[in-house]
């Protein structure tokens, strides 16, 4: 059996892959689609290939022979991306880890050291295969030498493959005379001229007929038709140039030796230990199972220590006193795998504190996993985590640990004495969303560390433990010393970009009011909610009857298929061009088409209410804990302009904007006897955008308590105050919230359903109303391309990466985001100081009093009836307290016996 050779054309594969896949980015920023791409075509390759040897040929950025034969060669391609170029030397550091031959040179294009080590390894008894996107190497073709051309699909890679037969079955010519075809057709993406007037087709039935177009010319008064008979002489010169330029070398002086390109130990050497740290650097999880290679070790798994007995475990705690000490407590199967109707939640029955162990740290030598069992219980580590005495506490995700143990109230004196690896790491890159240790270790401690699901997969620690112990220790115990080693680093990080302050002072402190408000919880009336359901099914079911009358039939309400069917054939509705899928039936869609047609206002409707339905109505009960209440999760690392977020259940999401959705808050109730105390701030965002221009006209109208949407319409349509409609204060209050998210002239003329024209004329009234609006947004903008980034008013930096995208839209994406986030960051960040003060005064002055809540610009506390009046007071003082600027801040509080009445 012959041996084989595969050979890789780089830069054709590379380039593939790019325009293959979207841009994907590692959490360091670099871009990988490309380098992705290629590994997975070339994994794809060596599976089925499975070579002796293996080389990849790369261009050189230099003139070749055939620059210097015709200036105007490749003169039309464009520039590379930047995002490709930046991937060039990253596939080709990969390739050099594997220890996989490149081969380049000088003079001469890939496509010339493909042909000449094709022809070198036929000659020496190989089969070849050459993989390339670039047709031109066709020619290369023979019996023993198959070309491989992949194409990126949806349904994943395929590839045609080519020898000397396929070639003439798909072309009518032989793999050498594709060189002459070549040589009349031209080809403008190498910028080869050819000749005038032969196409295609023409070219392909001459060199099938004449085989070469030296023949062609020799015979040129036979040659049909008459245009390429004239042009074949009159332009000879310039098809026996095309055809120099068109044909491959053979014979390239390339040093090379087949005993480089070895490899020896199959494919599987391949999979070397430098080639998965880069996979793991560039996050290609999906890859690092082809290697057999776990994470180099390093001397902090020498001392994992797992300790069982009470007075080791004693001795543990003595030593850590006034040490520096990470901790994590380590689930057991009653906080993992506690679920309520298939939902995951800390609250969910039955709430235990019976945890499997807590994991600690306090130096490169003192790194235990001390367990629960027969002697250590879990009431003993919760004693020690809360009683002893230490320098300061670390811990990799400090909310979820506090959580995990019954942590005693920590006082506000005391915050100081915590750091949350997490937290940290995500102010120094708020763009990740995710912040495991693996990630911090090899971000800022240059570790390459096995991460959680590598240890655990889908087991739980309990399960691993009795599967693996020391996978499960291994993992706990290098989260907390990453923590703990990681401390230093992450501080002196933020301290570098000026958000140290905003760390101590905001977001650490943040973390213990959250903790606080999940604790507390909502209580929400299961039965109200089922009542709720029951009303939103009735009129479901009467606007489906409703839906079906007006179609003549019935049908699918929910599929886009059938929907689209009914609407604009059966009815005969205006639509857009039909595609392959079928009709859009996309709320935008039918938005325009309700006003005329009541069948889509139900559509639309209906839409509405089963969505509540499902999310709302059914989807809370499964959250609705023992104790009666819902206890969401509010995350504090998830979006990149500072906002929290919140999740099982999504309780920011509540609709507010039809009456229908906003009785969902109905729902929400306080303990008997209390009441719900409501406040909400006043245009946040515009008065944040207002004292961050300077602008004095807008200033104005909030120190004088104007209506800023009337104010605006007064300004911008040159009406009088008193006279300004309520349709013009409702356009103009689109423009205001338009211009803070960065608007364009398209998306408001699709808010306000008005012409473009119209709607940037809106636009370019607002700023020669309010200038310096426009010098503030314009100079956010430049100074967010200069510096890769914006800051709010409080120093909180948010990355924007697409302002150095290739791709205009995805620039258009970053001019609105910085736009955008500086504004929106500012009243997050606001937000978060009045929370703090709020929950810290509310304990200070002994009140029950607790704050429970925060959507977006809304706090709401349960407060007991004796204390309503000092909540109110307390509450929109510390509200708005939280910042002084140009513009105060004003807060709307309501009272009430549900959330609903509240608000």
């Amino acid at each position: 059996m012959s041996e084989k050779l595969v050979l890789i054309d780089g830069h054709s594969i590379l380039n593939r892959a790019y325009h293959g896949l979207p841009d994907l980015t590692n959490s360091e920023g670099l871009h990988t689609n490309a380098v992705y791409g290629f590994l997975n075509i070339m994994f794809k390759i060596l599976d089925e290939e499975k070579p002796d040897y293996l080389t990849v040929a790369f261009d050189v950025h230099a003139p070749t022979f055939r620059h210097r034969m015709f200036d105007a060669y490749k003169g039309t391609r464009k520039p590379m991306d930047e995002e490709l170029r930046q991937q060039v030397p990253m596939i080709k550091e990969m390739l050099t880890a594997m220890g996989i031959k490149i081969v380049e040179k000088e003079g001469y294009e890939a496509d010339d050291i493909l042909g000449t080590l094709s022809v070198r390894a036929e000659k020496a008894g190989m089969d070849v295969a050459i993989i390339s996107g670039d047709r031109d190497l066709l020619q290369l073709a023979t019996d023993h030498v198959m070309v491989r051309i992949p194409k990126t699909k949806k349904t994943g890679t395929e590839i045609e493959n080519y020898n000397t037969a396929d070639v003439i079955e798909k072309y009518g010519v032989t793999p050498k005379e594709f060189i002459d075809v070549k040589a009349l057709q031209g080809d403008t993406s190498d910028n080869i001229p050819g000749v005038p007037g032969i196409g295609e087709k023409t070219a392909g039935a001459l060199i099938a007929k004449y085989h070469c177009i030296e023949a062609v010319h020799e015979d040129a008064e036979n040659v049909k038709p008459p245009r390429a008979s004239k042009n074949i002489v009159e332009y000879w010169e310039q098809a026996l140039m095309s055809k120099e330029l068109a044909t491959i070398i053979l014979d390239a002086p390339v040093d090379y030796e087949f005993s480089d390109a070895k490899l020896s130990g199959g494919v599987e050497s391949l999979y070397t230990e430098e080639a998965f740290l880069l996979c793991k650097r560039y996050e290609f999880k999906n890859m690092l199972s082809r290697f057999n290679v776990e994470a180099p070790k390093n001397n902090a798994e020498e001392h994992f220590v797992v300790v069982r007995d009470l007075k080791t475990a004693e001795s543990v705690f003595e030593k850590a006193k006034d040490r520096e000490v990470a901790f994590a407590v380590v689930p057991g199967e009653s906080l993992e795998n506690s679920e309520s109707d298939g939902q995951l939640s800390l609250f969910s029955e039955p709430v235990s504190n019976d945890y499997l162990a807590v994991s600690i740290c306090f130096s490169e030598e003192d790194i235990y996993f001390i367990c629960t069992g027969d002697e250590i219980s879990s009431s003993f580590l919760d004693e020690k985590l809360n009683t002893l005495e230490v320098k300061s506490w670390i811990s990799p995700d400090l909310k979820t640990n506090l959580h995990r143990f019954k942590s005693k109230e920590i006082k506000a004196d005391d915050r100081g004495r915590y750091f949350d690896m997490m937290v940290a790491a995500y102010l120094i890159n708020p763009l990740v969303g995710e912040y495991p240790y693996d990630a911090v270790a090899k971000d800022y401690l240059g570790l390459m560390l096995s991460s959680k699901k590598d240890y655990l997969g889908k087991l739980d620690f309990t399960q691993m433990m009795k599967e693996d112990e020391k996978k499960a220790v291994d993992c706990a115990c290098y989260e907390v010393y990453t923590a703990w080693k990681s401390k230093p680093v992450l501080l002196q990080k933020l301290k570098e970009m000026n958000m140290l302050t905003l760390y101590r002072d905001i977001e650490l402190p943040l973390v213990f009011v959250l903790y606080d408000m999940e604790n507390e919880g909502i209580r929400a009336d299961g039965i109200k909610l089922k009542e709720y359901g029951d009303k939103l099914a009735v009129s479901i079911t009467e606007l489906e009857k409703k839906i079906y009358e007006a179609a003549g039939e019935e049908f699918n309400i929910n599929s886009p298929k059938q929907l689209g069917v009914i609407l604009f054939e059966k009815l005969g509705l205006p639509n857009e061009k039909k595609t392959k899928t079928g009709y859009s039936t996309a709320a935008d869609v039918l938005e325009k088409l309700a006003p005329e047609y009541p069948i889509v206002a139900d559509i639309l409707e209906y839409r509405q209410l089963t969505k509540l339905k499902s999310t709302y109505a059914d989807g809370l009960s499964g959250y609705i804990a023992s104790d009666g209440k819902i206890h969401t999760t509010l995350n504090q690392t998830i979006t990149a302009t500072g906002r929290l977020s919140s999740t099982e259940p999504n309780l920011q999401n509540i609709p507010i904007r039809i009456e229908l959705g906003k009785l969902i808050r109905k729902v929400f109730l306080p303990e008997e006897g209390d009441l719900f105390v409501d406040s909400d701030y006043s245009q946040i965002e515009l008065r944040v955008l207002a004292a961050l221009s300077g602008d004095e006209r807008m200033i104005e109208a909030f120190k004088n308590g104007q209506d800023i949407h009337r104010s605006t319409a007064s300004l911008v349509f040159d009406t009088p105050f008193d006279e300004v409609t309520d349709l013009q204060r409702r356009n103009a209050k689109a423009v205001n919230f338009g211009i803070v998210y960065g608007i364009s002239a398209f998306g408001l003329s699709n808010d306000l359903g008005i012409s473009r024209k119209e709607a940037q004329g809106y636009i370019d009234s607002y700023f020669v109303k309010y200038p310096k609006i426009k010098e503030f947004l314009d100079q956010t903008v430049l100074d967010a391309k200069k510096n890769g980034y914006t800051k709010t008013m409080f120093g909180r930096i948010r990355p924007i990466p697409e302002l150095n995208s290739s791709n205009f839209m995805q620039r258009q994406f970053g001019e609105r985001v910085a736009m955008n986030s500086p504004i929106q960051g500012t009243a997050a960040d606001i937000i978060k100081i009045a929370m703090i003060r709020v929950h810290d005064r509310l304990l200070d002055e002994g009140l029950k009093s607790r704050l429970i809540l925060q959507v977006h610009d809304e706090l709401l506390i349960e407060t007991k009836e004796a204390e309503k009046d000092k909540v109110i007071k307390l509450l929109e003082k510390e509200m708005r307290g939280a910042v002084d600027m140009k513009v105060s801040m004003e807060v709307g509080t309501e009272c009430g016996y549900d959330w609903y009445d509240a608000h």
